[in-house]
């Protein structure tokens, strides 16, 4: 008799009973169907980290507006702009760091790392953005497309404005990149890969830009394009604060310097009473320069020097 069960005839353990191979097991033991949904080999599956995003940033937007615009500080409606400008920008960052915390990734793959923040990039940035649209202007100029006009603003109004729209533009600057260049190309990359993900954004940038009343369609292309430009910058850059600054010193030299419609819109507090003649494929029109041939040609010749400068694509940084 075995001793208490335990051994068989002879004293040799039993053998260890077999773990279980039917449906029921390898049901348990399997990845839900939900989780595959979801999540992919590197995290959230990019297809819901992007709907996730536009939609949560179209939310949010609608809240900034109506908050921005909820009383009035002044006729010209400058400041209840430049809040929108700046819940605008709040909207498309805190969905990204909500996702950043569920997808596990360090905030600087976004394109804007901390660490380089107002560094080179963004100064060099700046003296190529408004050296591109100095171009654009003086070329308008030497056709007989464009007039400076005289100085209206004197004394401290000269430099308030000067300081408003800076920080105007630079919050547009941030918003408009990170919005379109920031998580959601990141997230479009993983996806399609870098350069469709670039012109399905780049084409989308451009057509947001329908919403401008004065805009034509060749200021569409041309935003478009400039759209590409910025892609072209991230890559080669490895983050965002290049175009942030081009961006935002292209429409301050427009904008306020320069005194000319910007995408088809005319904002008050320039310096100029500046003025655009002759044909509208030349001189852009009510849209402005960007409406003109020339900005398109500028922004090759732009592409192409930079092309020259930053010759290599750079692994953007993590923070």
């Amino acid at each position: 008799m075995d001793d208490l069960g335990t051994k068989q005839e002879g004293g040799i353990d039993p053998a260890p009973a077999p773990k279980p191979t039917g449906p029921e097991f390898r049901a348990a033991s399997s990845v839900s169907y939900a989780h595959t949904l979801f999540i992919g080999p590197d995290g959230l599956r990019p297809g819901w980290g992007f709907a996730f995003y536009v939609i949560a940033f179209l939310a949010l937007q609608v809240i900034a507006v109506d908050l921005a615009w909820a009383h009035d500080f002044g006729t010209s409606g400058l400041w209840n702009s430049l809040l929108e400008n700046v819940g605008s920008l709040f909207a498309a960052i805190i969905p990204a760091i909500v996702l950043a915390g569920v997808e596990h990734r360090e905030w600087g793959v976004y394109g804007l790392p901390g660490r380089s923040a107002f560094g080179t990039s963004f100064w060099i940035g700046i003296l190529w953005g408004f050296g591109a649209i100095s171009f654009l202007m003086w070329a308008l100029y030497g056709l007989q497309c464009f007039t400076f006009g005289h100085v209206v603003l004197h004394g401290v109004r000269v430099f308030k404005f000067a300081a408003f729209w800076a920080l105007a533009f630079l919050l547009i600057g941030f918003f408009e990149e990170f919005l379109f260049r920031g998580y959601t190309l990141f997230t479009f990359a993983r996806g399609v890969g870098f350069w469709p993900g670039a012109v399905t954004l780049s084409c989308a940038f451009g057509l947001v830009h329908l919403r401008n009343g004065g805009e034509q369609w060749e200021g569409l292309l041309a935003a478009g394009f400039i759209g590409l430009f910025f892609c072209l910058t991230l890559r080669r850059t490895g983050t965002l604060w290049f175009a942030v600054g081009f961006h935002a010193a292209w429409d301050w030299g427009e904008t306020f310097f320069y005194s000319v419609p910007d995408s088809g819109l005319v904002s008050p507090g320039h310096l100029l009473n500046s003025s655009l003649g002759g044909p509208r494929w030349l001189s852009g029109g009510a849209a402005g320069p960007e409406g003109s041939i020339l900005c398109l040609i500028v922004i090759a010749m732009t592409w192409i020097m930079f092309g020259k400068v930053y010759p290599k694509a750079v692994t953007p940084s993590s923070s």
